[in-house]
């Protein structure tokens, strides 16, 4: 199977052209991509679920909603999904406004088969890091979440320079206290050394920002 189709979800094809869908669907499949079609932005919105991850290659005339306005709309409710605009009647104008609003592409029809994997794998390549930083977030988050009161006062003056017998003064504990707090947020952070400590200390500073 294509790795990229492998890794980051759907490709979701939204067309109002049936034998186009139909074709988009032959293609991607003997790919190696999972697919789904939908004739209008609105039979998609009617379908879609927070927790899809892919890539949307959409037209940019479609009955109602446009590809762009669909975009823009997914944008709105948080979705990071990448967009692949196809169109027929493509414009400098319309190219213009689907990158600023972050495209992935602007195809033209007929497009080479090459050139639309291409943005596809792109969109994908662009998906799969998002959900990868997003897991990894969540499990910073999960490993914070596991600390005590104390381990994240410890953390927190390790965060601003601070060594062992500094901190220990700020929280008016021992320095060997402080060294069995440090040595328990090592192992719970997964920190190799004191830098990885700082990292996390930085992070949990933006969680409670």
């Amino acid at each position: 199977m294509n790795d990229a189709a492998e890794n980051a979800g759907t490709v979701f094809v939204i067309d109002d052209d049936e034998p186009m869908r139909d074709s988009l669907a032959l293609m991607l499949g003997l790919l190696g991509y999972r697919s789904a079609s939908f004739a209008s932005a609105e039979a998609f919105l009617a379908a879609f679920q927070d927790n899809w991850t892919g890539c949307v290659v959409a037209d940019l005339k479609l009955p109602g909603m446009s590809g762009i306005e669909l975009q823009a709309e997914l944008q709105s409710r948080g979705s990071a999904l990448p967009f692949v605009i196809i169109t027929a009647h493509g414009g400098v104008s319309s190219a213009r406004t689907a990158f600023q609003a972050d495209a992935v592409d602007f195809l033209e029809k007929p497009f080479d088969e090459a050139v639309l994997k291409a943005a596809i794998d792109k969109g994908l390549k662009r998906e799969s890091d998002r959900v990868r930083r997003e897991q990894a977030a969540s499990e910073e988050t999960a490993k914070l979440a596991n600390l005590t009161a104390r381990e994240r006062e410890v953390l927190q003056e390790v965060g601003k320079g601070l060594h062992a017998k500094e901190i220990a003064r700020v929280l008016g504990i021992s320095p060997r206290t402080v060294e069995v707090h440090k040595a328990s947020l090592m192992d719970k952070l997964g920190a190799r050394n004191v830098a990885e400590l700082v990292r996390f200390a930085l992070i949990a500073e933006k969680r409670i920002a």
